[in-house]
């Protein structure tokens, strides 16, 4: 790097907690709170390694299936969503329940279910083995195929043409999934699309502010999870787009050093299930290597919310009413 090149971060506004994500790490902590602990979690609540161990400290118990729950225990289902059957799965258990599925995966759920009822084959564009699709597979898995990108449309086999219609994960990268669409389209000339865009909008717009921080980036740092889709979508949305080089990482000290190397223009971003803290261990990190010019980039501001699941929100007013009649 030249004497002269000026050493910067472009901040990525909107960056972090998306509105899915903040309603189910809070109604983890609500829950601890109104029922005490344990409190079991289905899975990871949400990809993040940091708001896993946070939760894990404050007396969540995180399991794999729901069989390892305890029976007459409180579990909560992560925001990814589960399949009809898991939700049977908590009823032979004994098993109270508080779903923390984001509305957003909940509306696909939902489409995938009455498309199945109108006799669709629903083509459900994805990656096999995760979480949110094994749970939208399973509300109709006779008349649901994946499709894991534009190589899988040979393979997918209907039994009406006519009668076909795509979904899709939500955290996708939308350019990549609107490829794979117009790959279905060619193959299936009658394909229906969603009532409205199924990829979430934090994820949509996460990914449209890096790509244009990215094209004058020399390096990106995402900061995520490996197993949070939107989070590694993010490196390769940012290559795609021009950045020179670009990589995940889930604390700032897993930064390397090397990476700076004839750097001057350094993108941060964070996917949606990153809590800011984390993205501020990076600037400081970078700030303490020269790197202390932070100039925000916003594409949208962001205000949607989510009301806490039901099950909590019943208990919680509940609580209240007690507590004004005393």
């Amino acid at each position: 790097m030249s004497a002269t090149a000026a050493r910067r971060v472009l901040l990525a506004a909107p960056r972090g907690y998306c509105a899915g994500v903040d309603r189910a790490v809070i109604t983890v902590e609500k829950a601890l709170e109104q029922y005490g602990s344990p409190i079991y979690v289905r899975k990871e609540i949400v990809h993040n390694k940091y708001v896993v161990q946070t939760l894990e400290k404050k007396g969540a118990i995180f399991v794999d299936e729901t069989e390892e729950v305890p029976e007459g225990n409180i579990v909560v289902f992560s925001a990814h969503g589960v399949a009809p059957s898991v939700h049977d799965e908590a009823k032979a258990g004994k098993l109270a329940t508080i779903d923390a599925t984001c509305p957003l995966v909940t509306k696909v759920h939902k489409e995938a279910l009455r498309f199945a009822e109108e006799d669709y084959d629903i083509l459900l564009i994805g990656h096999e083995g995760h979480e949110e699709v094994i749970g939208t597979m399973g509300e109709a898995p006779e008349r649901t195929h994946l499709v894991d990108g534009a190589e899988d449309v040979a393979k997918v086999q209907v039994r009406d043409e006519s009668k076909v219609v795509w979904l899709s994960q939500t955290t996708l990268s939308v350019d990549e999934t609107m490829q794979t669409v117009d790959a279905l389209k060619q193959r299936f000339p009658l394909l229906t699309s969603p009532p409205s865009d199924d990829i979430c909008y934090a994820t949509q717009n996460r990914q449209v502010i890096i790509k244009q921080i990215a094209a004058e980036a020399d390096l990106v740092v995402v900061v995520g999870s490996k197993n949070s889709s939107n989070s590694v979508r993010l490196v390769e949305v940012s290559l795609e787009a021009g950045a020179k080089d670009a990589h995940l990482v889930d604390f700032a000290d897993e930064i390397d050093e090397a990476w700076l190397e004839g750097v001057a223009t350094i993108g941060v971003t964070s996917g949606a299930s990153v809590p800011e803290i984390l993205v501020q261990g990076v600037l400081e990190w970078l700030a303490e290597r020269g790197f202390g010019d932070v100039q925000t980039v916003t594409s949208v501001e962001e205000h949607l919310q989510f009301s806490l699941p039901k099950e909590l929100r019943r208990d919680l007013r509940t609580e209240v009413g007690s507590a004004a009649a005393e």
